[in-house]
């Protein structure tokens, strides 16, 4: 598997906006796989195309047993959990989390359980707490919190509630 990140991102109302702000900031050559959940029900999403557009990395919808790869952005397919199992993606149907499928704390939960001190946790703009659950397993397995600053955020709700019940290592601007 390598030692390279793993970054799990979550982001709910103006995510699209500040998810395509984050990609265009990134590297090529970052040595970390990025996994998104933007919540977008049953919904189609153009998320990936979106963001390949915006930045240097290739960006698709996660398959099943997918492996984990750094330098490439992998986001939860519509009305599917994203989640890791042995060094891979597993996609599934499981009940709505925080009223939504996909989302954010299935995510963050594996991961940790996955990767550990490898996992970096990034909760940004957002309605209710969607992720606050996710990012406390992320810390207790040793991962990074990253939280974006409520002032910055389209919605400032998730980052608030991720704040207050599971604490950030950094508190950032976009």
């Amino acid at each position: 598997m390598g030692q390279f990140a793993v970054v799990v991102i979550g982001a709910s109302l103006g995510g699209v906006e500040t998810l395509k702000e984050l990609a265009s900031g990134l590297k090529r050559d970052i040595p970390a796989a990025l996994f998104v959940v933007q919540h977008v029900g049953p919904n189609k999403s153009s998320l990936p195309d979106i963001l390949a557009r915006c930045g240097p990395l290739p960006a698709n919808h996660a398959k099943q047993r997918e492996l984990v790869r750094p330098g490439r952005i992998l986001i939860a397919p519509p009305d599917h959990h994203l989640v890791f199992d042995d060094g891979a993606t597993t996609l599934t149907r499981g009940p709505r989390e925080n009223w939504a499928r996909p989302a954010i704390d299935p995510l963050f939960r594996s991961a940790g359980k996955a990767y550990g001190e490898r996992v970096i946790g990034v909760i940004l703009t957002g309605a209710l707490n969607d992720g606050t659950a996710g990012l406390k397993e992320v810390r207790a397995h040793g991962g990074i919190a990253i939280v974006q600053d409520p002032e910055d955020a389209i919605c400032p709700m998730m980052p608030l509630s991720a704040l207050h019940h599971a604490g950030a290592d950094f508190r950032a601007r976009l």
